[in-house]
This record gives structure tokens, C-alpha cells and sequence, in this order.
């Protein structure tokens, strides 16, 4: 009826000074992206298809840090970590929810990046403002089913034996570890929807950037070749930061978990959203232009 999660470290030395810490993260991803948001709302030369992703990658990075952040910080001032069956369900369905919304939300920045490098001047008629809606309501749609599925098969089963989830929140490995008597066929399941699903958005990014190099090295002009460039490398470090910590943390046999994957998902969960906005503004000038 219920778990306790052990959290991010047992050292109660640690815990004041990671509190302190955790929680100015948290607090500068949240005016970041918050600031994102209202910045591209209420500038007028920002109202584009790359900012409006933009302003949906930053709602989910709130989301998505607002699962995880809250419950971690209060554990590290608590004695008392417990946590119930459904409200661990329910952290895992919506950090699932958002963190696959974000996984295709990448992909389909990356087909704006294509359209706007590749094809130019049918840009405007591609990407519409109706298309942007339609793109972004199907990753919504495709994230919600993926995380009943992997929220079934990761909670479906019997938990009959010791109660103690090894991490800050309740994520799939470590809640699969308590299943009994075998979790082999759900870890297969989740497994194989992961890979499908990533490497899936992983294609769509790759064939895009494939499509974007080989365009931008036609051109004839330095100067054209170098502003491309620079219209991808926010979205491109993005991409690497996410998928990089993701892989680490999924694509990998369960039996190969180790330590290190409490620091992996410290760093995907929590300081990849307080970085995307710095990313996204200090290399950008429009958006500098327009906070200015």
C-alpha cells in the first residue's frame, strides 16, 4: 500500500546543503521558463512556429520539474519518506506524460528547423499556425498513451516483497525491482515501447539534421552557411543534453543499473529544465532583442 523512497543520498550532513541547493534550481527553472513564456507572449516579432514549440518546451519543462522537484526537497527535510502506492503511480504516470511530450516535441523542432532551412519559401504555407496545433496535440496525445502503458506495465504487477524504492522518485527501474516473482516480461514490454519510441523521434531528428547539413553545405555564402548553423545550436544542444542523460537512463539492459543512474536522473529531471531557458535565450538574438 506503500513505498519509501530512500532519496538522493542516506548522509544527513548532505541533506540541508543539497535542500538548499536543489531548491535554487528549482526556482530558477521556474522564472526561466515562466520568463520564456511571457516574453514570447507578449513580444510580437516572437510570434512564430519555432517560439510557439518554444512556449510549449517550456511549459513542460515546469511540469515535468514540478513532479519530481516538490517531493524531493520536502524528503530531504523529512524523516518520514513515504510514499503511497497511488501517489507513486501518479508521479510516474505524469513525469512519463511530460518527459515523452518533450521527447516529440523535440522531434517535431526539428522538422520546423528542416522546413525553415530546407524549404524557405514554402515555409509559411508548411508549417501553419493550424499544423503547429496539430503537431503539437499529437504529442500530447501519442505522450498520454505512452505513459498509461508504461504506467500499466510498471505497476500491474504483484509487490510482495520489501518496500523500499532506491531513488528520489518513483521511477520505472527502480519500482521494477520490486516486483515479484518476476518482472522480466513487464521490464521486455517497457523496454521495447522506449526504444521504439525514442529511437523513433530519434530517426525524425536525424533525417532532419541529415537534410539541414546538406542544404546549408550548397550554400554558397560564409555568412549564410554560418547563420543556419546558429539557428540550430540551441535546439541542437537541447537534443544532445535530453536524449544523452535519456539513453544513459533507458536504452540500457536492466541488469547494467548502477550508482551512477541516481546522478543521471538528478540531471535530466531537474537541471536539463533550468538550462533549456539559457540555452534557448543567451544564444538567440532575437529573443535577447526582444527582452531588451
Amino acid at each position: 500500500t506503500k513505498f519509501i523512497l530512500l532519496g538522493t543520498t542516506d548522509r544527513t550532513y548532505a541533506q540541508t546543503p543539497l535542500f538548499v541547493f536543489f531548491l535554487l534550481i528549482y526556482t530558477v527553472t521556474l522564472v526561466g521558463n515562466l520568463g520564456i513564456i511571457t516574453l514570447i507572449r507578449v513580444s510580437p516579432s516572437l510570434h512564430t512556429p519555432m517560439y510557439f514549440f518554444l512556449t510549449h518546451f517550456a511549459f513542460i519543462d515546469i511540469c515535468y520539474s514540478t513532479v519530481i522537484s516538490p517531493r524531493m526537497l520536502a524528503d530531504l527535510l523529512s524523516k518520514d519518506k513515504t510514499i503511497s502506492f497511488s501517489e507513486c503511480m501518479m508521479q510516474f504516470l505524469t513525469f512519463a506524460f511530460f518527459g515523452s511530450a518533450e521527447c516529440h516535441l523535440l522531434a517535431m523542432m526539428a522538422y520546423d528547423r528542416h522546413v525553415a532551412i530546407c524549404q524557405p519559401l514554402l515555409y509559411v504555407t508548411i508549417i501553419s499556425s493550424r499544423f503547429c496545433w496539430q503537431l503539437v496535440a499529437s504529442s500530447y496525445l501519442f505522450a498520454f498513451f505512452s505513459a498509461i502503458i508504461c504506467t500499466w506495465y510498471t505497476f500491474g504487477g504483484s509487490f510482495c516483497g520489501p518496500s523500499h524504492i532506491d531513488h528520489f522518485f518513483c521511477d520505472v527501474v527502480p519500482v521494477l525491482n520490486l516486483v515479484c516473482p518476476d518482472n522480466h516480461s513487464s521490464e521486455t514490454v517497457i523496454f521495447a515501447f522506449l526504444a521504439i519510441s525514442v529511437v523513433g523521434t530519434s530517426v525524425v531528428i536525424l533525417l532532419s539534421y541529415i537534410s539541414i547539413l546538406c542544404t546549408v553545405l550548397r550554400m554558397c555564402s560564409a555568412q549564410s552557411r554560418a547563420r543556419a548553423f546558429h539557428t540550430c545550436a540551441s535546439h541542437l544542444m537541447a537534443i544532445t543534453i535530453f536524449f544523452g542523460t535519456g539513453f544513459f537512463m533507458y536504452l540500457q539492459p536492466p541488469s547494467s543499473h548502477r550508482s551512477l543512474d541516481k546522478v543521471a536522473s538528478i540531471f535530466y529531471t531537474v537541471v536539463t529544465p533550468m538550462l533549456n531557458p539559457f540555452i534557448y535565450s543567451l544564444r538567440n538574438k532575437q529573443v535577447k532583442g526582444a527582452l531588451l
